[in-house]
């Protein structure tokens, strides 16, 4: 568990009493170690995208992090995005969204939606408002040669199990080539949500080029905190 009651308050932008408070409340996943509370970053993470709950531009820079980070626009343009996808259950529009996916040919799809929906069985990847996006701590790993995101606007709302009631209308999946990358993609989706440009774009269901430019500047936004982190 390598975060403090400090690191995570930071993380979360808020203060260390509010951190307390949800751990008392049972809410924030939290352990005791040597008489301290530590936080596992996945688990944060996991919980703050849920929690619809905005994150510190420093979670993409975290010292263990290594290697070179992918950016949430370039993910959405490898996956793509699709509009009036069909679909009655959550069985049919994840079948959709994994036929949309640009996979190698060596892939089995019918594999990957079966993961999909083993993924589901955990837990329900609706985070409310309508919007499913990927588990934290269950990454889909691929040979595939960068994180995709195929983002999927449904025809008709789906329910998915959400703990606000409300169907599933837009559908973010994710496939990556390392956990790692996993992460990194996810935070980055995760924060872009918190960003009214990207949000609204989501919300409305904006064209294409809409959607990109948004991505496009919640990545800068991320790159420009960073620096002067």
């Amino acid at each position: 568990m390598e975060l403090t009651v400090r690191d995570s308050a930071r993380l979360l932008k808020v203060s260390e009493k509010t951190i307390y408070q949800w751990v008392k409340q049972g809410t924030l996943p939290a352990y005791r170690v040597n008489e301290q509370y530590r936080f596992n970053r996945a688990e944060l993470l996991e919980w703050a995208t849920a929690q619809r709950v905005n994150v510190s531009a420093e979670i993409f820079t975290e010292p263990e992090s290594g290697g070179a980070t992918v950016a949430l626009a370039d993910a959405l343009r490898a996956g793509g995005i699709h509009y009036r996808v069909g679909g009655a259950d959550k069985r049919a529009v994840l079948q959709a969204a994994v036929e949309f996916m640009p996979l190698p040919d060596e892939v089995n799809r019918h594999f990957v939606l079966e993961v999909f929906l083993a993924r589901e069985s955990l837990g329900s990847t609706a985070i409310g408002n309508g919007i499913a996006v990927p588990h934290v701590r269950s990454p889909v790993v691929m040979h595939v040669t960068q994180p995709m995101i195929t983002l999927c606007f449904l025809e008709q709302p789906v329910d998915f199990g959400a703990i606000d009631g409300q169907p599933v209308g837009t559908l973010f999946t994710m496939l990556s080539p390392t956990v790692r990358a996993h992460l990194n993609v996810l935070a980055r989706l995760s924060f872009g949500l918190q960003q009214p440009a990207f949000a609204d774009a989501i919300n409305r269901q904006g064209p294409p080029e809409e959607i990109l430019a948004a991505s496009d500047a919640v990545d800068r936004g991320i790159q420009q905190a960073a620096s002067k982190s």
